[in-house]
């Protein structure tokens, strides 16, 4: 066999391998992808427009302020499953992190917590707890409208509903617009990341989450090929 051959054929074994491998982690992609469809649709003719509407009315600034406010809500959860995972520091972080900011910040406004030395964190959800607690990824699965989960991630859900602040709010019609306006936010701060997608778009998505949750889990101990600028993922 010449090497032109060993070549071609040690490049179609890892081919094969990668192959089992995608489908061992995803074995609901039939239906992952018809939800992946219905998603994008609603994403192209409803959030993405809603989207850069805000983006072009709104000054940067108070878009700054806004996205701070939600950060700073979820600085609750964070310190919830940071003493999950025994994170004692860092829960003394995200808790000095909350008060500074919900005090001097004016209720999360202003950042003033990272010109105090306690940047913001990539942040902890109760999926990432129960991976620290041995708990398994589980198959890949993306919902209508909550989007890519592993099944882990998504029976963890509720625990995060329950660890968020907004939860408890008492009137209804102000829960639902304060629901989408975070929704909007959300993806206004994904504009910038988008580009032209040449390959199968399905398999990216797929891709980066899994690979952005990897690096959350292992608290940034592995590549990430995908590039620090992929941090808003996590909240899409």
């Amino acid at each position: 066999m010449n090497s032109v051959s060993r070549i071609l054929l040690t490049a179609a074994l890892l081919f094969s391998a990668f192959a089992q491998a995608s489908d061992a982690r995803d074995p609901w992609e039939d239906f992952n992808r018809a939800m992946f469809a219905f998603n994008d649709a609603a994403d192209t003719y409803v959030l993405k427009p809603v989207a850069k509407g805000y983006v072009k009315v709104t000054p940067a600034p108070v878009r700054q302020g806004v996205s701070n406010v939600f950060f700073n809500i979820l600085e609750v959860r964070n310190v919830f499953n940071d003493l999950l995972q025994a994170k004692f520091v860092q829960a003394g972080k995200d808790s000095g992190r909350f008060l500074i900011n919900s005090t001097l910040g004016v209720a999360g406004v202003f950042d003033v917590a990272t010109h105090m030395g306690l940047p913001r964190s990539d942040g902890e959800d109760f999926g990432q707890t129960l991976a620290k607690w041995g708990v398994a990824d589980g198959p890949y699965l993306v919902l209508p409208v909550f989007g890519p989960r592993t099944l882990r991630d998504a029976a963890a859900t509720p625990v995060d509903w329950v660890t968020d602040p907004k939860t408890y709010i008492g009137h209804t019609q102000t829960s639902y617009e304060i629901k989408v306006f975070e929704l909007m936010d959300t993806r206004s701060r994904l504009l910038n990341l988008e580009q032209d997608i040449g390959a199968d778009k399905y398999v990216l998505f797929r891709d980066i989450y899994l690979q952005r949750r990897e690096y959350l889990i292992n608290d940034g101990e592995v590549e990430d090929d995908f590039g620090g600028d992929l941090d808003d993922f996590d909240d899409f």
